[in-house]
């Protein structure tokens, strides 16, 4: 058996369902593409000057991120979503994104972004998606000519703080068979219950078109309800608040390989009996408050009870990770192991908005072989 190392890690096939496009970019790219559209408002130094190098910048995004809010940990979006305000720079982003992620392993991959937040420079919702497309599409063929293949498909977002749900809805219907592949929301869930957009839901039910919602992350066990119960989700964006609903027995160590007695509440039960799969996203977790610390996270308790759990990164950026990273955490925190990561790669792919015939595909000759050999 391989080795768990963190450069074997780096070489098993992952699938990734929850990373945030404007969450992701390279620090030199923010810096590089604020030169090119004048965007002077860049973070300050400890001296009161903008950051203008790439390390610093990074670090700056980090130490942001560590609130412990989400509402503050979405502050610093205002700086990358400034610098991709042109077709150019949605492009880089988008090309640059798949390069990062082909590096790392991971084999398909599911990044979604808010089109209405692209529109300041003057471009339009489908100038806005078709300049992303085209970025995964060139981004696919520079991984291919450096052997890695890696398959980049696009999931649009409504803010859920705004009242455009219903014309992003039919903007991810009407781009379904070029590369959008679902619909969620996404923003801070307080004040902003997934049931403000049920008109959106419908729609997209109505078309046969899956979504995903952002729920149980800073909310708790009603979002995840509503999400479930009022708008039919297919899946869970982050879903980590879902632990409220289950007990536990007392004195319980949470990296336990078994959790006999947990008792599962309505909203628990039903996450788990439906198998909806929920998009964890462990570093990101920490740092918005969802849980208080990686080794109170209760992705193994989820993963033990056979919930769907799946591995994600939410935004490469803020949290300075990388799946690789993230499984290394796990396997840190954990105890997991190659077959582990393994279950938790099937359980992305199963959870994938393609179709099955395609998932099954990943499964079988992409998952399965890549792992067989780590596995030994």
């Amino acid at each position: 058996m391989t080795t768990l190392t963190p450069a074997n890690i780096s070489l098993a096939p992952k699938v990734l369902l929850h990373d945030h496009l404007d969450g992701g970019l390279r620090p030199a790219t923010v810096l590089e593409l604020a030169h090119e559209v004048g965007y002077d408002g860049l973070p300050a130094d400890e001296n009161g000057r903008q950051i203008d190098d790439a390390e610093t910048l990074g670090q700056w995004f980090r130490r942001a991120a560590d609130s412990g809010s989400l509402e503050r940990y979405l502050e610093t979006f205002s700086h990358t979503v400034a610098v991709m305000q042109t077709v150019g720079g949605l492009e880089r982003v988008a090309r640059e994104c798949v390069e990062d992620l082909a590096a790392d392993g991971v084999v398909y991959a599911e990044v979604r972004y808010a089109p209405e937040q692209h529109l300041e420079g003057g471009l339009t919702l489908d100038e806005v998606v078709e300049a992303v497309l085209r970025g995964f599409a060139e981004g696919e063929a520079v991984a291919a000519e450096r052997g890695r293949t890696i398959t980049v498909r696009c999931l649009v977002t409504a803010m859920r703080h705004a009242a455009r749900s219903r014309e992003i809805a039919e903007l991810a219907v009407r781009y379904r068979d070029r590369g959008v592949v679902g619909f969620d929301i996404a923003g801070a869930e307080a004040g902003h219950p997934p049931t403000r957009h049920l008109d959106a839901f419908e729609y997209m039910r109505a078309n046969c078109a899956p979504f995903t919602i952002h729920a149980g992350e800073a909310f708790g066990l009603p979002s995840i309800h509503e999400a479930i119960g009022f708008c039919g989700t297919d899946r869970l964006g982050h879903g980590v608040r879902v632990f409220d609903d289950i007990e536990l027995p007392e004195g319980v160590d949470l990296a336990a390989h078994s959790f006999a007695g947990a008792r599962l509440g309505q909203v628990a039960n039903i996450v788990r009996d439906k198998r909806i799969p929920l998009e964890l996203c462990p570093s990101s977790n920490v740092q918005t408050g969802a849980v208080g610390s990686l080794a109170e996270h209760p992705f193994n308790v989820l993963a033990r009870l056979r919930f769907r759990v799946t591995v994600n990164t939410d935004n490469r950026l803020m949290s300075d990770t990388t799946m690789s990273k993230e499984f290394g955490l796990l396997a840190d925190r954990f105890g997991y192991g190659w077959a582990d990561f393994e279950r938790f790669t099937v359980n992305a792919m199963k959870s994938a908005f393609i179709h099955f015939d395609e998932r099954l595909a990943f499964i079988d000759d992409v998952i399965k072989p890549g792992y067989a050999v780590l596995l030994g």
